[in-house]
């Protein structure tokens, strides 16, 4: 006999679609003590993420290693001096710190296509985790191409428009940011990308294209590196991102296939 206090969900069998925290059932009138202690596992994982220091070295052997042809990385820090001044001054997420700039200065005036910038953000784990891979699946699709690269920078402390003063400084036309995204208690390594053509120091988001969700679970490198090297190459060829460019891929054929599903039927 099943335990009449033990009371399982209906929808149970949905679960195998997502991750989310659907169908968990109940203990009486109590959640289940499993779920809960998933809860608070997902919780702390989310906060980790969040208070993890990026280990710079090893993601600049990890993306030497993806890219090597685009010469060492750049080690960089915002103007915000910890973590915790981060969290609480995201204005000071978005410039550099003064060594930074003058790092940065002796490359200055030099004429580049495209700037890479991988950003701590609010998830180390994130960039620390997918940033190379991705690398590596960009720049397989764009040695068919020409295009000169700036040597890549790591951005301790970093937000999205660190990048526009990072790429304005190296003298490039456009910049990809890739950054940890906000962890949430399905994905605590959830990694963005963001390009902006003609970057500067004052733009606004509205500038910009993204792509979100960058990781195994989520989008995979394959289909990322396809959808940036899309925007990548319309970036150029039209000279602006942002509201008016959009994402003309066509989905990959898996991605295709299950787009046609409803799995509600």
């Amino acid at each position: 006999m099943s335990d009449p206090i033990d009371t399982p969900d209906p929808w149970q069998a949905l679960r195998r679609f997502t991750a989310a925290r659907i169908a968990l059932g109940r203990a009486g009138i109590s959640q289940r003590t499993a779920a809960q202690l998933d809860f608070q596992l997902a919780h702390a994982r989310a906060r980790d993420a969040v208070h993890t220091p990026l280990d710079a070295a090893a993601l600049q052997d990890a993306i030497e290693a993806a890219w090597p042809k685009a010469g060492p990385c750049f080690t960089l820090h915002s103007m915000a001096a910890d973590r915790t001044t981060y969290l609480q001054r995201p204005d000071l997420g978005r410039r550099l710190a003064a060594p930074s700039r003058a790092a940065l200065a002796a490359h200055q005036g030099r004429d580049y296509d495209l700037a890479l910038v991988i950003a701590d953000g609010l998830s180390s784990c994130a960039v620390a985790r997918h940033a190379a891979p991705l690398l590596a699946a960009l720049r397989a699709r764009l040695a068919a191409d020409s295009w000169s690269v700036a040597p890549p920078a790591i951005v301790l402390q970093g937000r999205v428009a660190i990048g526009d003063e990072v790429c304005e400084l190296l003298g490039a036309r456009l910049v990809v940011v890739l950054i940890g995204e906000r962890p949430g208690l399905s994905a605590p390594d959830s990694m963005g990308l963001y390009i902006t053509w003609a970057p500067r120091v004052g733009l606004t988001d509205e500038r910009r294209n993204c792509i979100s969700n960058v990781r195994p679970a989520g989008l995979r490198y394959d289909d990322a590196a396809a959808r940036l090297h899309y925007l990548l190459t319309e970036a150029r060829r039209r000279r602006l991102t942002g509201v008016a460019l959009k994402d003309e891929t066509q989905a990959t054929p898996a991605l295709a296939a299950d787009a046609g599903r409803n799995f509600l039927l």
